[in-house]
Parts: C-alpha cells; sequence; structure tokens
C-alpha cells in the first residue's frame, strides 16, 4: 500500500566495466547504472522513478561512494530497502546504504565536495586481473615530479584546460582542496578532492601529471597550461577504468 511522499538517499557501489557510464543513453538498448537502478526501483516500489545522481561518472569508470536520491510513495521500510534492491540488482551494481532524508535534498546540488581517486599500474608487465580497473602504463614514472605538478593545480582556479568539449558548466573555475600521489609496489593513486569537477577533468589532469611523469612535461609547465584556458595544451585523457568516485560530502 502506498505511503506518505519520502525522498530516499542511497550510497552506491558499483562496476562500471560493463557500462556506458551512469546516466541513461537515447538508446535503451545501450546498459546504465542509472537504468539499473531505476528498474531495480520499479521492481521493488512498483513505480516508474528518475533518480538524480550526485554527477555522471563516464563509461567503464567505477564508484565506491556515488550518491544517488528518489521520491517514492512506496511504504518499503527504510532498513529494508538497500537489501531489496540488491536483492534484484545486478551483482556489479550493490546498495551500501540507504537512508531517508528531506524532501529537499538533492544528491546533485546538494554536494559540497567529491573525492575521486585513479589509479597507475607503472609495473613492466600488466595484470590480468586488474585490466579493468587500473591503467596500466608500463615505464618508470617520476613521482617527484609527479608530486610537485599536482602541488601546482592545488587551489581555487580557472580549469578550461582540464574540462573536455562538450560541457554544460557555467563557468570553469573550481576549488581542488588536495591533490596527492600515493606511490606503492609499482602502483600509483592520484587522489583528487574537489568543490566540483568539470566533464572528463580527472582524467584530463591524470593524463597531463602523467606526461609529466614520462619527462615529456616539466612540473613547472602547469602553471603556463592552467593560464592557457586551452584544452589542446594539456595531456592526453586517461582512459576510464582507472577512475573510482569514491565519496561526496553534503
Amino acid at each position: 500500500m502506498a505511503g506518505q511522499k519520502r525522498n530516499i538517499r542511497l550510497l552506491v557501489e558499483y562496476d562500471g566495466t560493463f557500462y556506458h557510464g551512469f546516466q541513461v543513453q537515447d538508446d535503451p538498448s545501450l546498459p546504465t547504472i542509472q537504468g539499473e537502478l531505476e528498474a531495480a526501483i520499479k521492481t521493488i516500489c512498483g513505480e516508474t522513478i528518475r533518480i538524480t545522481g550526485s554527477g555522471r561518472t563516464d563509461a567503464g569508470a567505477h564508484a565506491l561512494g556515488q550518491v544517488v536520491n528518489f521520491h517514492t510513495y512506496s511504504s518499503v521500510p527504510i532498513e529494508r530497502f538497500g537489501v531489496a534492491l540488491n536483492s534484484v540488482l545486478p551483482r556489479d551494481i550493490r546498495v551500501k546504504r540507504a537512508e531517508s532524508v528531506p524532501l529537499c535534498f538533492h544528491a546533485r546540488f546538494d554536494a559540497i565536495a567529491k573525492t575521486y581517486i585513479y589509479i597507475v599500474d607503472y609495473r613492466p608487465c600488466a595484470s590480468t586481473f586488474l585490466r579493468n580497473y587500473v591503467y596500466h602504463v608500463p615505464q618508470a614514472l617520476d613521482v617527484a615530479a609527479l608530486r610537485k605538478a599536482a602541488e601546482l593545480l592545488v587551489g581555487t582556479r580557472d580549469y578550461a584546460s582540464f574540462q573536455t568539449s562538450g560541457s554544460s558548466a557555467r563557468t570553469s573555475t573550481r576549488t581542488v582542496y588536495d591533490l596527492r600521489v600515493e606511490a606503492d609496489d609499482g602502483m600509483i593513486k592520484f587522489i583528487i578532492r574537489a568543490d566540483g569537477f568539470l566533464y572528463n577533468m580527472v582524467r584530463n589532469i591524470v593524463g597531463t601529471l602523467l606526461e609529466v611523469g614520462k619527462g615529456k612535461l616539466m612540473a613547472e609547465e602547469m602553471a603556463a597550461i592552467l593560464a592557457a584556458r586551452d584544452r589542446s595544451q594539456a595531456g592526453p585523457t586517461a582512459p576510464a577504468q582507472g577512475l573510482y568516485l569514491v565519496g561526496v560530502e553534503y
């Protein structure tokens, strides 16, 4: 039996390998994270619902902490929502937590910061089992230079040089609170936290930093690349499989 209108917030984890990104596509035959979640909600709640995500991850990218919300009249107890959805979702999408939030909550517009991690494997031989979860760069990388270059990208800046065309963002100014480079046993993690991200911003930053790590760019060139506000001045876009949305703050 239908009850009062509720706003449900979900914390979602997914392996994006076999999906065409988070957002539903014009072609309904293309699998997406949003499409699978909405289908599961319809099965459990009996309602056709459009969910709102904190952001759109790319095809092949992953999430440990994506946040979505939706309004429902379903009377399913909140403590049962996650279990119920997981019983009908594909195994590569899991609802980690479900909670009731005020009706005004909006997963995208209320977010104040997000954190992404990008993982690079620079060991000589690529791992068979990690091929969908890291970017393999089979050469030595200068970690000290990577860290020096990363420091120059922290702060409130115009990141137009790291924005792929096609974005609908009204401004390309963002605040990057932290950009750390952690290296261990042939693996590098780029950890970036900001108040928001432009289209492909993390992948473009990582692709450019890797050019520094390879010795093709100097760390000091980051300042000029930022100032240019020209995507062609930055490095290539790193592939999606190394990217993870790990957390959203409200």
